[in-house]
């Protein structure tokens, strides 16, 4: 089943469960906005994003995107002196971007929600893949300095590989096979081939700066 949202393309890849600050000024994302600000259940206040190809967010329309990315729901706006907003959204699910409409106010998408279907295996991965992801954020904190990447893990294998992807240290094509991989499992151990990618690159390069690293949220709810 599809449905029809407003879409706020983006030149990153958002995970389900990612908490995403968002600096909104362009006069179609403010009426994006607006739009959302109408619904009165705060449940309901969704929109989605996928990851530019190339072009930008900004100005002129992105000359391509991805067809896989994420439902998000506004969680929070705050205005700016100088009309613009500070917004919070927090992802959601997968979706597929089958049409963008450019024709309104604001990008409209006809989109369908993706399942992520959870195999046996996905659970006997589940502990590989979280003593991979503390081998990585402790090498990470070496490198830089500072603990990074601290806290539990969800136990779900489901928002497991989500939390993995969305912290680790990825390309935009990395984060975006990851998302696009719709077998629990088998998004489970590319994240962990990644990061032991990683891991290595680390311990042959020491001073390989972690950019960018540290900076998202993760949302289980």
């Amino acid at each position: 089943m599809s449905v029809t949202i407003p879409i706020f393309p983006l030149n990153t890849v958002v995970m389900p469960g990612q908490v995403v600050p968002l600096r909104i000024f362009e006069e179609r994302y403010l009426a994006m906005l607006a739009h959302l600000q109408t619904v009165t259940d705060p449940a309901q206040r969704l929109f989605g994003t996928v990851a530019i190809r190339s072009g930008h967010e900004v100005g002129a329309p992105a000359q391509a995107w991805f067809r896989v990315g994420c439902l998000l729901q506004l969680t929070d706006a705050e205005p700016n002196p100088d009309g613009s907003y500070d917004v919070q959204a927090v992802g959601r699910a997968r979706m597929r971007l089958d049409r963008l409409d450019h024709s309104g106010d604001f990008p409209a998408g006809e989109v369908e929600l993706l399942d992520d279907p959870v195999p046996p295996q996905a659970l006997q991965l589940a502990p590989r893949a979280r003593s991979t992801f503390d081998t990585y954020r402790h090498a990470l904190s070496e490198v830089s300095g500072e603990e990074l990447l601290a806290g539990d893990l969800p136990q779900d294998p489901t928002m497991l590989a989500w939390s993995i992807s969305a912290a680790s240290m990825l390309t935009l094509a990395e984060r975006q096979a990851l998302l696009e991989e719709p077998d629990v499992a088998l998004r489970l151990a590319l994240a962990v081939e990644l990061m032991e990618q990683e891991i290595r690159a680390m311990a042959v390069l020491p001073s390989l700066p972690a950019v960018g690293i540290g900076r998202n949220t993760w949302s289980p709810n």
